[in-house]
């Protein structure tokens, strides 16, 4: 797929359905504010919404446009909690550290409704979504889940034994499935284009086609493009996996990865509701796991696979396809549409990145692939640290982030080393 890195955004069914967004200039010459934001996702769109809203002037930086990188190309899921489970955490970083990531593991989720609802975004926000058993092993993982989530105080889980299933996902492959009532799906190119004009409604400044090109670290702190620079008083660093260089004592502790997402022709409302009834978003619970949902024209969006770096397979639809086949072999028929890939960036533990570097440069990154509530929690706790209230920005600032074994050389080897290591136990079920 070839993809114009400097003018617009990836081709994808996202694109094609995107709301109507005004091209925003490159930023010329000197301008001063508040905080920089450098990256127009998730991350940094929620940040500077949260700020605006309290009266913080706000410069954002984006390389290309609003919604570039993954924040406009993942699976559209609202995932609740993070990467690894609170037990883990708990287990590796103590009963406080958890209690105090717990309390925050399902906000947001929240805050993406409450953006929704308040700057009346329209990007398909639909309920619901569910974790799929393919093996006994998982089935009984999704039963302590369930438990452990329940001990946080989340009710909204529902676990769906055996043939229970087939009532929410018309496949054979799975034994049994947890349902999330409480999370959903969405359009995330539209969700970020919407946070990004009501952030602009607020007096808020967007410049695109403005890549940073160096930080002058300092009080101020300068951030320089080609063709201009800010002088900002904060600075916030969100550009995760397409930050490459700005802020490199960072980057040893996390890598990029890709995924792929092809999305068929459409169904028709009858064959598309005979394999999902309820609407609801899937995923399954391999290491390496496949997820999907269906779109407001009916058609199958479904993703999967990881590669290790980012690199875009040369034929996107070769990889993803087979799996879909294998969930819904009743599709061999069928066209697809849209096959594209996007990056995010993976830490070692699966936590995200917080920190400050000298004071006011802060950043939130490495979501491992729960970033849609994750960067939405990011922004607003990024604008709390700003204005005094540290303690949860701290929580995630305090995680250790140790480098990835054999550094940037070995990595990626290393990495797909494991994942082929789980996807075996994944396949055999032990």
């Amino acid at each position: 797929m070839s993809v114009s890195f400097e003018r617009d955004h990836a081709a994808s069914w996202y694109a094609d359905t995107a709301n109507a967004a005004p091209e925003r200039p490159a930023l010329e010459g000197e301008v001063s504010c508040d905080v920089c934001v450098v990256g127009a996702g998730f991350t940094g769109i929620s940040a500077a919404l949260h700020l605006a809203e309290r009266g913080f002037s706000v410069v954002v930086l984006e390389a290309v446009r609003v919604g570039y990188g993954a924040s406009g190309r993942n699976g559209g899921q609202i995932v609740n909690s993070y990467s690894r489970d609170m037990d883990v955490i708990e287990k590796k970083y103590g009963l406080d550290t958890a209690r105090a990531l717990g309390d925050m593991a399902f906000e947001g989720n929240r805050i993406i409704r409450e953006r929704v609802e308040r700057y009346a975004i329209d990007c398909d926000l639909k309920d619901g979504n569910l974790f799929a058993a393919c093996n006994d092993k998982q089935m009984q993982a999704l039963r302590e889940h369930k438990s452990l989530w329940e001990h946080y105080g989340y009710r909204e889980l529902e676990l769906l034994e055996g043939g229970a299933v087939k009532r929410e996902v018309d496949s054979e492959r799975y034994t049994g499935a947890l349902v999330d009532h409480g999370g959903g799906h969405l359009h995330p190119l539209n969700l970020v284009l919407g946070q990004a004009a009501a952030f602009e409604s607020l007096g808020g400044r967007i410049f695109e086609t403005s890549p940073v090109t160096g930080l002058e670290h300092g009080e101020p702190v300068i951030v320089h493009t080609a063709g201009g620079s800010v002088r900002a008083e904060r600075v916030v660093m969100a550009g995760n996996a397409y930050l490459k260089g700005v802020l490199p004592e960072i980057e040893s502790r996390s890598m990029p990865c890709g995924t792929q997402i092809i999305t068929t022709e459409p169904l028709g409302e009858a064959r598309a509701r005979a394999l999902i009834p309820n609407g609801l978003a899937v995923e399954d619970c391999n290491y390496l796991l496949d997820y999907y949902r269906l779109t407001r024209d009916n058609r199958l969006l479904y993703g999967g696979g990881v590669n290790y770096g980012g690199d875009d397979p040369s034929d996107i639809e070769s990889v993803i396809r087979p799996k879909m086949l294998t969930t819904f072999p009743s599709l061999a028929d069928v066209k697809v549409d849209y096959a594209w890939s996007g990056t995010f960036l993976m830490t070692l533990n699966r936590l995200p990145q917080f920190g400050v570097v000298n004071d006011n440069v802060y950043y939130a990154q490495g979501y491992s692939g729960h970033g849609v509530t994750c960067t939405h929690l990011a922004g607003r706790l990024i604008a709390e640290v700003m204005t005094g209230r540290e303690e949860r920005f701290d929580a995630f600032a305090g995680l250790p982030h140790p480098p990835f074994p054999g550094g940037r050389l070995l990595r990626v080897p290393l990495s797909a080393i494991g994942a082929w290591y789980y996807q075996t136990r994944d396949k055999l079920g032990v």
